[in-house]
């Protein structure tokens, strides 16, 4: 920490994020017990550590627009012409307010998005869809999921190279997979492996050809990588060697009523996230 290659960092994102922003904090609470608690630039929680004047902080996020959730009445003809009753407003140009600061603050932020945005047990397209919206009024004809996320990686990356400090270094993590077999989360899914997968069995899990329960995390990182080409942002690539993971995820351990195989455990694969974050930062500075 002597040599610390930031002031600041800022994890932005859903959980998974989260995870590896707790990964990070247990990390740095082995050298130094001087912490205080508090919550810059609107974060969810934040630390800073007193003898070294490091922060580190979590925005949470989960699909880096704002969201909320609607219901069309009696007046509302525009959104009952489009056949909605109820549903959730995805401003695809209006940044999260919990991470709209979070640019001008930190000099370093990590962003992840993804696991909302194939989550049909959230957002149902029949029963509670995604409605977006550009400029406060709902796109027409209305667009599928997949493009709305195209729309607001496209969004947010020009937000954040508009607002971000001078020298601060932006990174995108890419997907984190999950591992459940027999079904997804609410399916009866689960994981119970004890050893880490064979190259084989890694494809049979992602390969997007068969369409399986843990496609998600090939789909995003496709889209993602085109919405990052040129940008200037730095990619934290940690999919495919957390792939053959299925042995770290808390399971039954993780107190929720089903399997938990989307979470990590700690200690475990978010400290080597980890460890590549700071091996990229340490590139980086040497280049510079």
């Amino acid at each position: 920490m002597n040599e610390c290659l930031f002031d600041s960092a800022g994890f932005v994102g859903d959980s998974l994020n989260r995870n590896m922003f707790v990964s990070l904090f247990c990390t740095l609470k082995q050298v130094s017990n001087e912490v205080k608690k508090w919550r810059p630039a609107g974060a969810d929680r934040g630390f800073t550590f007193l003898a070294y004047n490091l922060t580190i902080a979590y925005h949470r996020t989960n699909l880096l627009a704002q969201y909320g959730r609607l219901s069309a009445n009696a007046n509302d003809d525009q959104l009952k012409s489009l056949g909605y009753k109820e549903g959730y407003r995805v401003d695809v140009d209006v940044p999260d307010g919990t991470w709209a600061k979070a640019p001008r603050f930190h000099d370093i932020i990590i962003f992840n998005t993804g696991h909302w945005w194939w989550a049909p047990a959230k957002f149902h397209p029949v029963k509670s869809p995604m409605v977006f919206f550009e400029k406060g009024l709902p796109i027409i004809p209305p667009i599928h999921p997949e493009a709305g996320f195209d729309k607001v990686l496209s969004n947010m990356i020009r937000f954040v190279k508009e607002k971000t400090r001078p020298g601060a270094i932006i990174f995108f993590r890419t997907q984190s997979p999950r591992h459940f077999e027999g079904g997804d989360w609410d399916q009866g899914g689960t994981c119970q492996r004890l050893k880490p997968l064979l190259p084989f069995e890694v494809e049979d899990f992602f390969d997007v050809r068969n369409n399986g329960t843990n496609v998600e995390a090939r789909l995003v990182n496709h889209h993602l990588y085109q919405a990052l080409e040129g940008t200037g942002f730095h990619i934290l690539e940690i999919t495919h060697l957390s792939e053959f993971r299925a042995d770290a995820h808390p399971s039954t351990a993780g107190g929720k009523k089903h399997d938990d195989c989307m979470h990590w455990c700690l200690p475990g694969i978010t400290d080597t996230w980890n460890d590549l974050l700071i091996m990229q930062l340490n590139n980086i500075k040497v280049r510079d």
